[in-house]
């Protein structure tokens, strides 16, 4: 395990977390492997780069656990208050995204649909489309994932519409890529309507925005078990290879963890992140 992996190690008991990988969510069938737009062309994988907000920033601690548990790579360029390759900021982003890509070496990249992704349909179709141009031309396959449905705020309720239509773009350059890019449609691990609790455990931040540890732990359950199917070379790992640790955080300068635990000196680490995190572009709508 690496260093970042020992300080933000899975927190929540093993049983727990294995237990909570089990099920599927209130309102969704059982979790099945994901939709897929069109397969990728790989019959392995070694090297995975994950792009996303700060929503994947949480997902990313227990990804980069169980893909280290199957010997795959990983590199998270994930981003808070960021991270999109459309919409606010996301030139900012592309100045430097296409080097930084190229110099994971990946041979996929994971991007998790943002809740930054504005943008009219021809800019949503550019920018997905821009990013598999990119993504291809470093020899990589490209899987898009939907994002968590959010309970929007005032900040977000001006672009749900953009955010609605998000997926089915990404589906359309997926459909048109000759199977260079795949869509996976994460429906099956948080159901289509945000749900703060899932067996009276937190599954996602009351935030109404991102994930809480045990989310986190489904959610890296179900996508590994999605690539094993477009990449016959690829095994997933059992959960309790890797859900296991007793990470504990030495800093008391964070507030109170928005998924239930405190923050306080020994107590337990969190992949969630926090509704700071969107800040950085508060001032884009007032």
């Amino acid at each position: 395990m690496n260093n970042a992996l020992r300080t933000l190690a899975v927190a929540l008991p093993l049983t727990l977390l294995v237990a909570a990988c089990s099920g599927s969510p209130e309102g969704s069938a059982d979790m099945t492997p994901a939709e897929v737009a069109s397969e990728p062309s790989g019959a392995s994988v070694s090297e995975v780069l994950l792009l996303g907000d700060s929503i994947a920033v949480g997902q990313s601690l227990p990804l980069a656990a169980a893909l280290e548990e199957a010997g795959v790579g990983f590199t998270s360029l994930a981003a808070e208050g960021g991270g999109n390759v459309v919409g606010p900021f996301s030139e900012e982003n592309w100045r430097t995204l296409s080097d930084r890509i190229g110099s994971a070496s990946p041979d996929l990249v994971v991007y998790q649909l943002t809740t930054y992704d504005w943008g009219t349909r021809d800019e949503q179709s550019d920018g997905y489309g821009r990013l598999l141009e990119t993504v291809s031309g470093e020899g990589a396959d490209l899987v898009f994932v939907t994002m968590p449905p959010i309970r929007p705020d005032d900040f977000y309720e001006p672009h749900m519409e953009d955010l609605e239509r998000a997926s089915g773009v990404a589906r359309e350059v997926a459909e048109s890529s000759s199977g260079q890019a795949t869509v996976l449609d994460a429906t099956d691990v948080w159901g289509s309507e945000y749900l703060q609790e899932r067996e009276g455990l937190p599954d996602r931040s009351p935030d109404g925005i991102h994930t809480c540890p045990q989310g986190a732990a489904r959610f890296t359950v179900w996508i590994l078990d999605a690539l094993a199917e477009l990449y016959p070379g690829f095994s997933a790992p059992d959960p309790a290879t890797w859900a296991e640790g007793t990470g504990r955080r030495t800093s008391t300068s964070r507030p109170a963890d928005p998924c239930g635990a405190g923050h306080d000196e020994g107590a337990p680490t969190t992949w969630a992140g926090t509704p700071s995190d969107r800040r950085r572009i508060w001032d884009l709508n007032p």
